[in-house]
């Protein structure tokens, strides 16, 4: 499904707030990037550290945070001229097929590329409504994640200095392996911060939504993406609502995952299946209040998301204190956390 963002928030963002590296490369453990607290309801700024987290919660919030765990997406294939190119896995699909990224290439449909150890995978239409991305059947030697672990790499973007270990984009809670790049909001959490978090009574629920590849060249929608959310998971929200507590999704992917979820009388059921949702301020959200967020990029659509929660208003502030407070980008970068 194509979803058309009307007048998406635009800004220029300086090449000096990207985020090169990970805070641990900086000097930092991971929950002391910096974190801005917005109030959508009264635009209240408040600059803080992750580690302050906890001082922004409340007993009977809950937390909704992306189990899914990061692949080795990145594999060096060698099309038939013999030229190497990058080829990123996104989603799997049944049946040995793909969703694929061709980086930076020119591709046709029949096309076989070789893998290492004597894989290939074989390029068989453009996916529907992508300009980029490819359906593909590949054919391995090795179970997948064993033959990823094995020839495969974290997909990282050109404004990323230097190779980083698998590790460095694996949130502390991930146990589902699926998703081609990192649920980056969660990244700051730290054993320590979520036992604060706990022994102040803050709820900590999991849902799983493996993430494709972003879109940061064409500003695409999101796609069709594999979600779970438990019972365990659902009853925890549906309590937090009746208790007059918050819901604060960990990422844009858990508000895909909860919304993707709502039943006809606006609860969260237990769900699994694939999710096209894309959340606009025309849709409206119906479960999440609050929202744990990095900071997108100008245009992208995961902006239209914010707004809806937000408004466009508030949205202005928030992403001109982030500007003018240098707060960094991307997946290394700080977090936004967005509250009523």
């Amino acid at each position: 499904m194509m979803v058309t963002v009307a007048q998406p928030l635009d800004f220029t963002l300086p090449a000096k707030l990207e985020a090169r590296e990970p805070p641990e490369a900086r000097g930092l453990r991971r929950d002391q990037v910096r974190l801005l607290v917005t109030a959508y309801g009264s635009d209240r700024i408040v600059h803080a550290r992750f580690a302050d987290l906890p001082d922004f919660l409340r007993a009977g919030d809950l937390l909704v945070a992306n189990d899914s765990a990061t692949l080795p997406a990145a594999l060096t294939a060698r099309r038939p001229d013999g030229n190497a190119i990058a080829l990123h896995l996104s989603v799997r699909l049944p049946n040995q097929l793909w969703v694929v990224e061709p980086r930076k290439t020119e591709v046709v449909p029949g096309e076989v590329l070789d893998l290492p150890d004597g894989g290939t995978a074989t390029l068989l239409t453009p996916h529907t409504g992508s300009q980029r991305l490819w359906l593909a059947r590949l054919e391995l030697p090795a179970p997948v994640l064993d033959y990823l672990h094995r020839w495969g790499r974290p997909i990282a973007y050109p404004y990323v200095r230097d190779a980083w270990p698998l590790e460095m984009y694996q949130t502390v809670y991930a146990t589902v392996p699926g998703s081609a790049e990192m649920p980056s909001a969660g990244r700051a959490f730290s054993p320590n911060i979520i036992r604060r978090l706990t022994h102040k009574g803050v709820g900590f629920a999991m849902v799983t939504l493996h993430t494709g590849v972003s879109s940061l060249e064409d500003h695409e929608p999101p796609y069709e993406e594999p979600y779970d959310v438990p019972p365990k998971t659902a009853g925890a929200v549906q309590a937090a609502k009746t208790a007059g507590g918050r819901v604060i999704a960990v990422g844009t992917t858990v508000v895909r995952a909860l919304e993707s979820a709502v039943n006809e009388h606006g609860q969260v059921i237990a769900s699994r299946g694939w999710t096209n949702l894309v959340i606009t301020p025309e849709r409206g959200v119906r479960v999440v209040d609050g929202l744990l967020t990095g900071f997108h990029e100008p245009k992208a659509s995961h902006l239209a998301m914010l707004e809806t929660i937000a408004g466009r208003p508030h949205l202005e502030k928030a992403y001109a204190a982030a500007l003018d407070g240098g707060y960094l980008w991307h997946e290394f970068g700080d977090l936004h956390l967005l509250l009523p």
